[in-house]
């Protein structure tokens, strides 16, 4: 009796219809596979280690997948401080991601230079690329971090893609190039 039941509510059932746009699906799809390319140059790249660990567990949202080539990066994670002789290959694995691309900046010295501030040291990544999440600290603790990748992924979900002001950066003058 509760099988024929069971038969005669899913013959009445009418297979809803799902309407979205294909930018909401693909946006979806990034939220849920973000893919950074990681550029650990100090101290703040053993915080950035201890987010792919148990405790954080950033596999629930697909961002396990750390990525060795820029080319198959959704982004980049710069922590610590760069050197004007590592500014132009930061530039330049920046500019082989493919667009949409996100940048998040962890740590005070990548974020404004902090105790680097000498000749040889890029004061503030924001000086080189166009920054979207500024993540404060010395060394920010995974908690940050994952708050940064939480407003990427609010972004990604917005469909805001990439830097909103897209100003123009003259970087090769900058370098001396």
């Amino acid at each position: 009796m509760e099988v024929q039941k069971a038969l005669e509510a899913e013959e009445d059932h009418i297979p809803g219809v799902t309407v979205t746009t294909l930018d909401k699906v693909l946006n979806f799809g990034s939220t849920v596979s973000y893919w950074p390319l990681l550029f650990g140059l100090a101290c703040c790249a053993f915080e950035m280690m201890a987010m792919a660990g148990p405790r954080w567990d950033i596999s629930r949202f697909g961002m396990e997948a750390m990525r060795a080539s820029p080319r198959q990066a959704d982004g980049m994670i710069i922590s610590g401080w760069v050197s004007i002789k590592m500014a132009p290959r930061v530039i330049r694995l920046y500019e082989q991601i493919p667009d949409p691309k996100w940048v998040v900046v962890m740590g005070s010295c990548a974020t404004s230079g902090n105790i680097w501030n000498t000749y040889n040291v890029v004061q503030g990544i924001d000086a080189l690329l166009p920054v979207d999440v500024y993540i404060p600290g010395c060394p920010p603790r995974p908690e940050a971090l994952w708050q940064g990748l939480e407003m990427i992924r609010r972004r990604i979900r917005e469909g805001r893609h990439g830097y909103d002001n897209m100003r123009t950066i003259p970087v090769r003058a900058a370098l001396g190039e």
